[in-house]
């Protein structure tokens, strides 16, 4: 039977403790089966987040329903969430399929036309579901792990648009940009803590994310929950890691008989070890 988990609660919840929540995208069951394992070893929530393109279709529709198959047999809070989508008729798709939270992206419109597409987003979608909103420019591509600078000022979350955002919006959670981008970052990571603690009262009780975390420096995203960001999204640092230690792998499985359970326990061990070190870090403790 189908669990209702209130991701925006879930957070508040982390907050409370001083710790936030990992997403992890995740573009394949068996990567999921391992976030979810180390979620549970951890006694610890997880969001598994679904890309719009993996989401696409029959096929992704399914994956999706698999998905929250395997989040509602869990032992901890999993929330399925589809990821940076900006088509609404995806995104009814995807919660009739099993998705219990979105990212109704409409950080590309101008702020009232992104404010209207939350709105109608919310209002498709019905209060059980979480609508995450983005206000403000974040460097990058989500899906492919090149090279960005960060966050240029002008393109940094205001803090003074924010309460009238999620007030005409109805977002439950907010992605704000504080100099984070998209995949790897070409220099060192500036982060704007004094915008993030301005951000942090403006939006009052609705919880922040911060995306592109893979690159910034783990003293920092240790902090996450301490400075009122309640999920932190991760897929650059997790495929980075997965791919090299399969492409390591790969000649030896080859030579021993092209094993593909070997291949998959070691895909399973590296997406765990992303994984608990996420939980690790973000506990708060």
């Amino acid at each position: 039977m189908a669990r209702i988990i209130d991701l925006a609660a879930v957070l508040r919840d982390r907050l409370a403790d001083g710790a936030a929540v990992p997403a992890l995208t995740c573009y394949d069951f068996t990567t999921a089966q391992a976030v979810v394992g180390a979620a549970e070893a951890a006694g610890s929530p997880v969001v598994l987040l679904v890309a719009p393109a993996s989401a696409a279709g029959v096929p992704g529709l399914r994956f999706i329903t698999a998905l929250r198959t395997l989040a509602d047999a869990a032992t901890v809070p999993v929330i399925v969430q589809l990821d940076h989508a900006r088509d609404r008729e995806l995104i009814r798709a995807a919660v009739s399929a099993g998705a219990s939270a979105v990212l109704a992206d409409g950080s590309h419109l101008p702020e009232a036309r992104n404010a209207a597409f939350v709105a109608a987003v919310v209002a498709d979608v019905g209060h059980l579901v979480a609508v995450e909103a983005e206000l403000g420019a974040l460097p990058g591509d989500e899906d492919d792990a090149t090279a960005a600078e960060s966050s240029a000022p002008a393109g940094m979350t205001d803090p003074a648009r924010v309460a009238r955002f999620l007030a005409a919006s109805g977002a439950d959670l907010l992605a704000v940009s504080i100099g984070n981008v998209h995949g790897f970052y070409t220099g060192d990571p500036q982060l704007d803590w004094k915008l993030l603690a301005a951000l942090r009262t403006a939006a009052g009780d609705v919880p922040l994310v911060l995306h592109g975390a893979s690159g910034i420096p783990e003293t920092d995203l240790a902090r996450a929950g301490t400075v009122g960001i309640g999920k932190v999204n991760i897929n650059t640092e997790l495929r980075t890691r997965t791919l090299a230690d399969l492409a390591d792998a790969l000649p030896a499985i080859r030579e021993a008989g092209q094993n593909m359970l070997k291949l998959q326990g070691i895909w399973t061990g590296s997406v765990t070890l992303t994984t608990t070190w996420a939980l690790k870090l973000l506990s708060g403790g």
